[in-house]
Protein backbone atom coordinates (compact mmCIF):
# COMPACT_ATOMS: atom_id res chain seq x y z
CA UNK A 1 0.00 0.00 0.00
CA UNK A 2 1.53 3.44 -0.88
CA UNK A 3 1.48 6.44 1.05
CA UNK A 4 -1.26 8.11 -1.42
CA UNK A 5 -3.62 4.95 -0.45
CA UNK A 6 -2.78 5.52 3.28
CA UNK A 7 -4.03 9.27 3.01
CA UNK A 8 -6.85 8.52 0.93
CA UNK A 9 -8.41 5.91 4.00
CA UNK A 10 -7.35 8.83 6.38
CA UNK A 11 -8.95 11.10 4.68
CA UNK A 12 -11.88 8.49 4.62
CA UNK A 13 -11.77 7.85 8.26
CA UNK A 14 -11.97 11.46 9.05
CA UNK A 15 -15.04 12.52 6.87
CA UNK A 16 -16.58 9.66 8.37
CA UNK A 17 -15.64 10.96 12.14
CA UNK A 18 -16.91 14.20 11.37
CA UNK A 19 -20.57 12.93 10.05
CA UNK A 20 -20.63 10.81 12.90
CA UNK A 21 -19.88 13.96 15.40
CA UNK A 22 -22.69 15.79 13.35
CA UNK A 23 -25.09 12.87 13.68
CA UNK A 24 -23.61 12.99 18.04
CA UNK A 25 -25.33 16.74 18.35
CA UNK A 26 -27.85 16.44 16.00
CA UNK A 27 -29.27 13.90 18.51
CA UNK A 28 -28.24 16.24 21.46
CA UNK A 29 -29.90 19.06 20.43
CA UNK A 30 -33.28 16.68 19.76
CA UNK A 31 -32.84 15.52 23.28
CA UNK A 32 -32.80 18.62 24.65
CA UNK A 33 -36.33 19.41 22.76
CA UNK A 34 -37.77 16.60 24.35
CA UNK A 35 -39.77 17.65 27.54
CA UNK A 36 -39.63 14.81 29.42
CA UNK A 37 -35.60 14.35 29.26
CA UNK A 38 -33.49 13.54 32.31
CA UNK A 39 -30.40 15.15 33.36
CA UNK A 40 -29.03 11.01 33.24
CA UNK A 41 -30.29 11.14 29.44
CA UNK A 42 -28.48 14.57 28.48
CA UNK A 43 -25.31 13.09 30.12
CA UNK A 44 -25.08 10.16 28.37
CA UNK A 45 -25.56 12.17 25.23
CA UNK A 46 -23.25 14.54 25.72
CA UNK A 47 -20.87 12.13 26.95
CA UNK A 48 -21.24 10.26 23.20
CA UNK A 49 -21.03 13.61 21.52
CA UNK A 50 -17.41 14.58 23.26
CA UNK A 51 -16.25 11.17 21.89
CA UNK A 52 -17.25 11.65 19.03
CA UNK A 53 -15.33 14.75 19.30
CA UNK A 54 -12.05 12.88 20.37
CA UNK A 55 -12.40 10.48 17.23
CA UNK A 56 -12.37 13.55 15.06
CA UNK A 57 -9.62 15.25 16.83
CA UNK A 58 -7.99 11.42 16.53
CA UNK A 59 -8.66 11.14 12.85
CA UNK A 60 -7.15 14.50 12.44
CA UNK A 61 -3.97 13.92 13.46
CA UNK A 62 -3.40 10.88 11.90
CA UNK A 63 -4.29 12.74 8.73
CA UNK A 64 -1.89 15.47 9.84
CA UNK A 65 1.13 13.35 10.38
CA UNK A 66 0.52 11.11 6.81
CA UNK A 67 0.43 14.48 5.25
CA UNK A 68 3.55 15.71 7.04
CA UNK A 69 5.27 12.61 5.79
CA UNK A 70 4.41 12.75 2.47
CA UNK A 71 6.16 16.16 2.02
CA UNK A 72 8.86 14.97 3.81
CA UNK A 73 9.39 12.59 0.79
CA UNK A 74 8.97 14.79 -1.86
CA UNK A 75 12.12 16.64 -0.01
CA UNK A 76 13.57 13.64 0.03
CA UNK A 77 13.16 13.17 -3.72
CA UNK A 78 13.99 16.34 -4.81
CA UNK A 79 17.39 16.14 -2.52
CA UNK A 80 17.97 12.88 -4.31
CA UNK A 81 18.48 14.29 -7.52
CA UNK A 82 21.26 16.60 -6.23
CA UNK A 83 24.97 15.12 -7.26
CA UNK A 84 26.87 14.19 -3.93
CA UNK A 85 29.65 12.96 -3.50
CA UNK A 86 30.39 9.09 -3.01
CA UNK A 87 33.50 9.39 -0.72
CA UNK A 88 34.97 7.16 -2.68
CA UNK A 89 38.81 7.82 -3.88
CA UNK A 90 40.21 5.99 -7.13
CA UNK A 91 44.11 6.66 -7.98
CA UNK A 92 43.88 9.16 -5.09
CA UNK A 93 41.30 11.39 -6.47
CA UNK A 94 38.44 11.71 -4.91
CA UNK A 95 35.44 10.89 -7.60
CA UNK A 96 32.23 12.33 -7.16
CA UNK A 97 28.83 10.43 -8.69
CA UNK A 98 25.30 11.23 -9.00
CA UNK A 99 22.75 9.84 -6.86
CA UNK A 100 18.73 10.78 -8.71
CA UNK A 101 15.60 9.37 -8.93
CA UNK A 102 14.71 9.83 -12.78
CA UNK A 103 11.17 11.20 -13.54
CA UNK A 104 9.48 9.64 -15.58
CA UNK A 105 8.98 10.30 -19.16
CA UNK A 106 5.42 11.68 -18.76
CA UNK A 107 3.98 13.41 -15.32
CA UNK A 108 1.15 15.18 -14.47
CA UNK A 109 2.58 18.15 -12.97
CA UNK A 110 4.51 19.08 -16.47
CA UNK A 111 1.23 17.79 -18.70
CA UNK A 112 -1.54 17.46 -17.30
CA UNK A 113 -3.77 16.65 -20.28
CA UNK A 114 -1.07 14.33 -21.59
CA UNK A 115 -0.72 16.10 -25.10
CA UNK A 116 2.77 14.80 -25.05
CA UNK A 117 2.01 11.63 -24.87
CA UNK A 118 -0.63 12.03 -27.68
CA UNK A 119 1.82 13.80 -29.95
CA UNK A 120 4.43 11.65 -29.42
CA UNK A 121 1.94 8.92 -30.68
CA UNK A 122 1.66 10.36 -33.78
CA UNK A 123 4.95 11.48 -34.24
CA UNK A 124 6.22 7.93 -33.93
CA UNK A 125 3.92 6.26 -36.59
CA UNK A 126 5.42 8.89 -38.96
CA UNK A 127 8.94 7.91 -37.98
CA UNK A 128 10.16 10.09 -35.69
CA UNK A 129 12.67 8.51 -33.79
CA UNK A 130 13.03 10.37 -30.61
CA UNK A 131 9.29 10.13 -30.25
CA UNK A 132 9.63 6.20 -30.82
CA UNK A 133 12.21 6.11 -27.79
CA UNK A 134 10.40 8.27 -25.41
CA UNK A 135 7.56 5.38 -25.75
CA UNK A 136 9.76 2.63 -25.66
CA UNK A 137 10.65 4.44 -22.53
CA UNK A 138 7.06 5.15 -20.78
CA UNK A 139 6.63 1.52 -21.37
CA UNK A 140 9.80 -0.35 -19.33
CA UNK A 141 8.23 2.83 -17.02
CA UNK A 142 5.26 1.33 -16.52
CA UNK A 143 6.68 -2.76 -16.49
CA UNK A 144 8.55 -1.68 -13.73
CA UNK A 145 6.32 0.08 -11.78
CA UNK A 146 3.12 -2.12 -12.64
CA UNK A 147 5.21 -5.39 -13.57
CA UNK A 148 3.34 -7.63 -10.92
CA UNK A 149 0.19 -6.23 -12.34
CA UNK A 150 1.06 -6.68 -16.41
CA UNK A 151 -0.20 -9.78 -17.55
CA UNK A 152 1.91 -12.05 -19.43
CA UNK A 153 -0.59 -11.31 -22.39
CA UNK A 154 -0.23 -7.66 -21.93
CA UNK A 155 3.45 -7.51 -21.95
CA UNK A 156 3.24 -9.03 -25.68
CA UNK A 157 0.84 -7.15 -26.34
CA UNK A 158 2.24 -3.92 -25.68
CA UNK A 159 6.41 -4.78 -26.66
CA UNK A 160 8.55 -2.93 -29.47
CA UNK A 161 8.71 0.41 -30.98
CA UNK A 162 8.21 0.44 -34.76
CA UNK A 163 4.46 -0.34 -34.56
CA UNK A 164 3.23 0.42 -31.56
CA UNK A 165 0.38 -1.37 -31.94
CA UNK A 166 -0.45 -1.37 -28.21
CA UNK A 167 0.42 1.32 -25.52
CA UNK A 168 -0.21 1.52 -21.60
CA UNK A 169 -1.68 4.98 -21.63
CA UNK A 170 -0.31 6.95 -18.80
CA UNK A 171 -1.88 5.94 -15.06
CA UNK A 172 -2.46 9.70 -14.20
CA UNK A 173 -4.42 10.40 -17.63
CA UNK A 174 -6.75 7.29 -16.44
CA UNK A 175 -7.20 8.64 -13.71
CA UNK A 176 -7.99 12.00 -14.64
CA UNK A 177 -10.52 11.03 -17.02
CA UNK A 178 -12.56 9.39 -14.29
CA UNK A 179 -14.55 12.38 -12.91
CA UNK A 180 -16.25 13.24 -15.99
CA UNK A 181 -19.39 13.54 -16.74
CA UNK A 182 -20.77 10.31 -17.42
CA UNK A 183 -22.41 7.22 -15.48
CA UNK A 184 -19.17 6.11 -15.26
CA UNK A 185 -18.44 2.56 -13.23
CA UNK A 186 -19.78 3.04 -9.21
CA UNK A 187 -20.64 -0.38 -8.79
CA UNK A 188 -18.05 -1.86 -11.13
CA UNK A 189 -15.68 -0.19 -8.64
CA UNK A 190 -17.43 -1.38 -5.63
CA UNK A 191 -16.78 -5.31 -6.51
CA UNK A 192 -14.25 -7.79 -5.50
CA UNK A 193 -11.44 -7.01 -8.25
CA UNK A 194 -8.92 -10.02 -9.12
CA UNK A 195 -6.49 -9.50 -11.69
CA UNK A 196 -7.56 -10.90 -15.36
CA UNK A 197 -5.76 -14.44 -16.36
CA UNK A 198 -2.96 -14.20 -19.08
CA UNK A 199 -4.31 -16.49 -21.02
CA UNK A 200 -7.92 -17.98 -22.43
CA UNK A 201 -10.94 -16.88 -23.17
CA UNK A 202 -13.29 -18.42 -19.72
CA UNK A 203 -12.33 -18.19 -16.15
CA UNK A 204 -13.36 -21.66 -14.81
CA UNK A 205 -14.33 -21.58 -10.78
CA UNK A 206 -15.27 -25.02 -9.14
CA UNK A 207 -18.29 -24.72 -6.75
CA UNK A 208 -19.00 -28.03 -4.37
CA UNK A 209 -22.75 -28.36 -5.25
CA UNK A 210 -23.01 -31.24 -2.98
CA UNK A 211 -21.51 -32.03 0.14
CA UNK A 212 -21.14 -34.11 2.65
CA UNK A 213 -23.22 -35.22 5.25
CA UNK A 214 -23.54 -35.81 9.10
CA UNK A 215 -25.88 -37.66 11.82
CA UNK A 216 -26.47 -38.58 14.73
CA UNK A 217 -25.13 -42.62 14.92
CA UNK A 218 -27.98 -44.91 15.98
CA UNK A 219 -26.00 -47.77 17.92
CA UNK A 220 -22.64 -48.37 18.46
CA UNK A 221 -20.50 -49.61 15.44
CA UNK A 222 -23.62 -48.78 13.10
CA UNK A 223 -22.42 -47.49 9.82
CA UNK A 224 -21.72 -43.52 9.71
CA UNK A 225 -23.15 -40.73 7.42
CA UNK A 226 -21.87 -40.73 4.34
CA UNK A 227 -23.22 -38.09 1.47
CA UNK A 228 -20.09 -38.02 -1.42
CA UNK A 229 -19.24 -35.02 -2.40
CA UNK A 230 -19.55 -33.54 -5.84
CA UNK A 231 -18.64 -30.21 -7.67
CA UNK A 232 -19.65 -28.41 -10.49
CA UNK A 233 -17.80 -26.17 -12.46
CA UNK A 234 -18.69 -22.67 -13.17
CA UNK A 235 -17.23 -21.29 -16.64
CA UNK A 236 -17.04 -17.16 -16.82
CA UNK A 237 -16.78 -15.94 -20.39
CA UNK A 238 -13.87 -13.30 -21.25
CA UNK A 239 -16.09 -10.71 -22.89
CA UNK A 240 -14.06 -7.52 -24.66
CA UNK A 241 -15.42 -4.23 -24.52
CA UNK A 242 -14.61 -1.92 -27.24
CA UNK A 243 -15.00 1.30 -29.39
CA UNK A 244 -13.18 3.04 -32.03
CA UNK A 245 -13.21 7.05 -33.51
CA UNK A 246 -11.85 7.89 -36.78
CA UNK A 247 -10.07 11.29 -36.98
CA UNK A 248 -9.23 13.43 -40.03
CA UNK A 249 -5.82 14.36 -39.77
CA UNK A 250 -6.61 17.96 -40.48
CA UNK A 251 -8.13 17.50 -37.22
CA UNK A 252 -5.05 16.62 -35.93
CA UNK A 253 -2.78 18.54 -37.45
CA UNK A 254 -4.71 21.92 -37.80
CA UNK A 255 -6.57 21.21 -34.31
CA UNK A 256 -6.19 21.76 -30.67
CA UNK A 257 -6.33 19.25 -28.23
CA UNK A 258 -8.86 16.91 -30.65
CA UNK A 259 -7.11 13.21 -29.93
CA UNK A 260 -7.18 14.34 -26.31
CA UNK A 261 -11.26 15.37 -26.23
CA UNK A 262 -11.64 12.37 -28.46
CA UNK A 263 -9.57 9.94 -25.85
CA UNK A 264 -11.50 11.27 -23.06
CA UNK A 265 -14.62 10.10 -24.69
CA UNK A 266 -13.74 7.05 -25.38
CA UNK A 267 -12.75 6.33 -21.85
CA UNK A 268 -15.79 7.35 -20.36
CA UNK A 269 -18.12 5.72 -22.07
CA UNK A 270 -15.48 1.90 -21.76
CA UNK A 271 -16.10 2.63 -18.29
CA UNK A 272 -19.81 3.04 -18.68
CA UNK A 273 -20.45 0.21 -20.50
CA UNK A 274 -18.13 -1.86 -18.50
CA UNK A 275 -20.57 -0.77 -14.84
CA UNK A 276 -24.06 -1.05 -17.31
CA UNK A 277 -22.92 -4.73 -18.26
CA UNK A 278 -22.13 -5.87 -14.61
CA UNK A 279 -25.44 -4.60 -13.87
CA UNK A 280 -27.11 -5.45 -17.12
CA UNK A 281 -26.51 -7.94 -19.51
CA UNK A 282 -29.08 -10.44 -20.11
CA UNK A 283 -28.50 -13.66 -17.74
CA UNK A 284 -25.09 -12.93 -16.53
CA UNK A 285 -25.51 -9.53 -15.36
CA UNK A 286 -26.89 -8.33 -11.92
CA UNK A 287 -30.34 -8.01 -12.70
CA UNK A 288 -30.62 -11.33 -14.51
CA UNK A 289 -29.10 -13.00 -11.63
CA UNK A 290 -31.22 -11.83 -8.45
CA UNK A 291 -34.04 -13.21 -6.89
CA UNK A 292 -36.88 -10.96 -7.10
CA UNK A 293 -38.57 -9.26 -4.12
CA UNK A 294 -42.00 -7.88 -5.96
CA UNK A 295 -43.08 -4.69 -4.44
CA UNK A 296 -46.22 -3.65 -5.91
CA UNK A 297 -48.17 -0.85 -5.18
CA UNK A 298 -49.75 1.72 -6.87
CA UNK A 299 -48.93 4.44 -4.64
CA UNK A 300 -45.64 4.11 -3.20
CA UNK A 301 -43.76 5.26 -0.54
CA UNK A 302 -40.67 5.28 1.24
CA UNK A 303 -42.08 3.67 4.49
CA UNK A 304 -43.15 0.29 2.48
CA UNK A 305 -40.59 0.27 0.45
CA UNK A 306 -37.89 0.05 2.90
CA UNK A 307 -39.52 -3.51 4.40
CA UNK A 308 -38.96 -4.71 1.17
CA UNK A 309 -35.36 -3.81 1.17
CA UNK A 310 -34.79 -5.56 4.72
CA UNK A 311 -36.51 -8.97 3.17
CA UNK A 312 -34.15 -8.90 0.83
CA UNK A 313 -31.00 -8.21 2.82
CA UNK A 314 -32.51 -11.32 5.42
CA UNK A 315 -32.97 -13.44 1.63
CA UNK A 316 -28.72 -12.30 1.15
CA UNK A 317 -27.57 -13.97 4.72
CA UNK A 318 -30.24 -16.66 4.35
CA UNK A 319 -28.44 -17.72 1.07
CA UNK A 320 -25.10 -16.88 2.19
CA UNK A 321 -25.02 -18.62 5.74
CA UNK A 322 -21.88 -19.01 6.77
CA UNK A 323 -20.20 -17.93 3.61
CA UNK A 324 -21.41 -14.19 4.37
CA UNK A 325 -18.95 -11.59 4.83
CA UNK A 326 -21.31 -9.33 5.97
CA UNK A 327 -20.05 -6.17 3.75
CA UNK A 328 -23.64 -5.90 2.03
CA UNK A 329 -24.57 -3.27 -0.17
CA UNK A 330 -27.76 -1.50 -1.83
CA UNK A 331 -27.34 -0.37 -5.67
CA UNK A 332 -29.81 1.64 -6.86
CA UNK A 333 -30.54 4.79 -9.44
CA UNK A 334 -29.90 8.11 -8.50
CA UNK A 335 -33.79 8.81 -8.58
CA UNK A 336 -34.74 5.76 -5.94
CA UNK A 337 -32.05 7.46 -3.84
CA UNK A 338 -33.37 10.98 -3.60
CA UNK A 339 -36.74 9.51 -3.33
CA UNK A 340 -36.06 8.01 -0.36
CA UNK A 341 -34.47 10.75 1.42
CA UNK A 342 -37.61 12.75 0.32
CA UNK A 343 -39.86 10.76 2.77
CA UNK A 344 -40.71 12.35 6.36
CA UNK A 345 -41.99 10.30 9.58
CA UNK A 346 -43.13 10.58 12.72
CA UNK A 347 -42.15 6.93 13.84
CA UNK A 348 -38.19 5.79 14.82
CA UNK A 349 -37.37 1.85 14.35
CA UNK A 350 -37.62 -0.09 16.75
CA UNK A 351 -34.25 -1.71 17.48
CA UNK A 352 -31.18 0.67 16.65
CA UNK A 353 -28.59 0.15 14.53
CA UNK A 354 -24.80 1.16 15.15
CA UNK A 355 -23.97 4.09 13.95
CA UNK A 356 -27.18 5.86 12.93
CA UNK A 357 -29.28 7.28 15.59
CA UNK A 358 -32.40 6.50 16.62
CA UNK A 359 -34.61 9.59 15.35
CA UNK A 360 -32.97 9.38 11.55
CA UNK A 361 -34.00 7.17 8.90
CA UNK A 362 -30.54 6.94 7.31
CA UNK A 363 -27.49 8.76 6.58
CA UNK A 364 -26.39 10.47 3.60
CA UNK A 365 -22.42 10.94 3.50
CA UNK A 366 -22.75 14.31 1.21
CA UNK A 367 -20.49 12.28 -1.11
CA UNK A 368 -20.39 13.22 -4.90
CA UNK A 369 -21.26 11.21 -7.84
CA UNK A 370 -19.16 7.93 -8.42
CA UNK A 371 -17.17 8.76 -5.21
CA UNK A 372 -18.14 5.49 -3.40
CA UNK A 373 -20.80 4.75 -0.76
CA UNK A 374 -23.44 7.78 -0.52
CA UNK A 375 -24.91 7.15 2.60
CA UNK A 376 -26.64 4.72 4.72
CA UNK A 377 -30.33 3.00 4.82
CA UNK A 378 -31.57 2.77 8.49
CA UNK A 379 -30.23 -0.52 9.23
CA UNK A 380 -26.44 0.61 8.52
CA UNK A 381 -26.35 -0.96 4.82
CA UNK A 382 -24.02 1.15 2.65
CA UNK A 383 -25.55 2.73 -0.57
CA UNK A 384 -24.16 2.49 -3.89
CA UNK A 385 -25.70 5.42 -6.20
CA UNK A 386 -25.41 4.24 -9.62
CA UNK A 387 -27.04 5.58 -12.94
CA UNK A 388 -26.48 3.07 -14.98
CA UNK A 389 -29.52 1.00 -13.06
CA UNK A 390 -32.10 0.68 -15.79
CA UNK A 391 -35.33 2.61 -15.17
CA UNK A 392 -36.98 1.71 -18.34
CA UNK A 393 -38.20 -1.69 -16.71
CA UNK A 394 -41.82 -3.41 -16.18
CA UNK A 395 -45.11 -3.35 -17.74
CA UNK A 396 -45.02 0.86 -18.28
CA UNK A 397 -41.20 0.62 -18.97
CA UNK A 398 -41.00 3.32 -16.37
CA UNK A 399 -39.48 0.78 -13.27
CA UNK A 400 -36.12 0.83 -11.93
CA UNK A 401 -34.79 -2.11 -9.30
CA UNK A 402 -32.71 -1.73 -5.87
CA UNK A 403 -30.44 -4.09 -5.87
CA UNK A 404 -28.89 -6.21 -2.56
CA UNK A 405 -25.81 -8.33 -2.45
CA UNK A 406 -22.45 -8.93 -0.58
CA UNK A 407 -19.93 -7.26 -1.95
CA UNK A 408 -17.71 -9.93 -1.66
CA UNK A 409 -19.40 -11.91 -3.98
CA UNK A 410 -19.95 -9.83 -7.02
CA UNK A 411 -16.72 -10.86 -8.70
CA UNK A 412 -15.30 -8.85 -11.80
CA UNK A 413 -11.64 -9.74 -13.51
CA UNK A 414 -9.74 -6.56 -15.03
CA UNK A 415 -6.55 -6.23 -17.48
CA UNK A 416 -4.47 -4.51 -14.70
CA UNK A 417 -3.40 -1.96 -17.96
CA UNK A 418 -7.14 -1.54 -19.41
CA UNK A 419 -7.97 -0.14 -21.47
CA UNK A 420 -5.57 -0.06 -24.11
CA UNK A 421 -5.57 2.30 -26.57
CA UNK A 422 -4.60 2.08 -30.53
CA UNK A 423 -3.83 4.27 -32.81
CA UNK A 424 -3.54 3.08 -36.70
CA UNK A 425 -3.22 5.35 -39.63
CA UNK A 426 -2.42 3.16 -42.37
CA UNK A 427 -6.44 1.66 -42.52
CA UNK A 428 -7.60 5.14 -43.45
CA UNK A 429 -4.24 6.44 -45.41
CA UNK A 430 -6.01 6.94 -48.77
CA UNK A 431 -8.61 8.89 -46.71
CA UNK A 432 -6.30 10.63 -44.76
CA UNK A 433 -8.06 9.16 -41.59
CA UNK A 434 -6.51 8.31 -37.73
CA UNK A 435 -8.30 5.33 -36.64
CA UNK A 436 -8.07 5.61 -32.72
CA UNK A 437 -9.10 2.22 -30.73
CA UNK A 438 -10.00 2.04 -27.13
CA UNK A 439 -10.21 -1.74 -25.69
CA UNK A 440 -9.97 -4.30 -22.89
CA UNK A 441 -10.84 -7.78 -21.61
CA UNK A 442 -13.08 -8.40 -18.61
CA UNK A 443 -14.87 -11.14 -17.11
CA UNK A 444 -17.41 -11.23 -13.84
CA UNK A 445 -19.88 -13.42 -11.75
CA UNK A 446 -22.18 -12.99 -9.28
CA UNK A 447 -23.25 -16.17 -9.63
CA UNK A 448 -20.40 -18.30 -7.19
CA UNK A 449 -23.18 -18.24 -4.55
CA UNK A 450 -26.73 -17.61 -5.71
CA UNK A 451 -27.49 -14.77 -3.25
CA UNK A 452 -28.47 -12.04 -4.58
CA UNK A 453 -31.69 -10.32 -4.37
CA UNK A 454 -33.37 -6.91 -6.22
CA UNK A 455 -36.33 -5.32 -5.20
CA UNK A 456 -38.87 -4.91 -8.29
CA UNK A 457 -42.26 -4.14 -9.24
CA UNK A 458 -44.54 -1.11 -10.09
CA UNK A 459 -43.48 0.04 -6.54
CA UNK A 460 -40.78 1.41 -8.25
CA UNK A 461 -42.00 3.83 -11.03
CA UNK A 462 -40.90 6.88 -11.70
CA UNK A 463 -41.13 8.73 -8.26
CA UNK A 464 -42.75 11.86 -7.43
CA UNK A 465 -41.36 14.60 -5.03
CA UNK A 466 -44.69 16.01 -4.25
Amino acid sequence: MTLDNLIAQAREALTAAINNRRQEQDALIALREDPNLTEEAVTERVTARDAADAEVTRRQAVLDELLAEQAREEEIAALSQRIQPTGVRAGGIERSARISMEERTYRRDLDPRGQGFERDVAAAFLGDYEAQARLAQHMREERVERGDQLDRGQQQRAVGTGAFSGLVVPQYLTDMYAPAAQAMRPFADACRGHQLPPDGMTVNISRITTGSSTALQANENDAVSETNMDDTLLTISVQTIAGQQTLSRQSIERGTGIEAVVLDDLFRRYATTLDSTLLNQATTGLSAAATAVTYTDASPTAAEAYPKIIQGLSEVEAAMLDQASGDNIAIMHSRRWYWLQAAMGSTWPMITQPGIVVQTLGANFGETYGRGVRGVLPNGTPVIVDNNVATNLGAGTNEDEIYLVDRLECHLWEDSSAPMFIRAEQPKAANLGVLLVVYGYIAYTFTRYAHSRKVSGTGLVTPTFA
